[in-house]
């Protein structure tokens, strides 16, 4: 598998479990705050590894192109 292809599957892995811990944060946030805000931490640094690697994509598209 090129390198370029793990990480396209690790993006939808990562965005797949940050829209589960988005989603579990909202479902949290009447009757457990804490929890919500625990979840909405995780999705955060989630978010924060797939901008990463969207910039590693882009780094190595262009990379390709020349």
């Amino acid at each position: 598998m090129k390198y370029s292809q793990k990480i396209v599957h690790n993006q939808s892995t990562l965005l797949s479990r940050y829209k589960t811990l988005v989603e579990q944060a909202y479902n949290l946030r009447q009757t457990d705050s804490a929890l919500s805000d625990f979840s909405e931490y995780k999705a955060i640094k989630l978010l924060h590894k797939m901008n990463k690697l969207k910039f590693l994509r882009r780094d190595l598209t262009v990379l390709q192109q020349n």
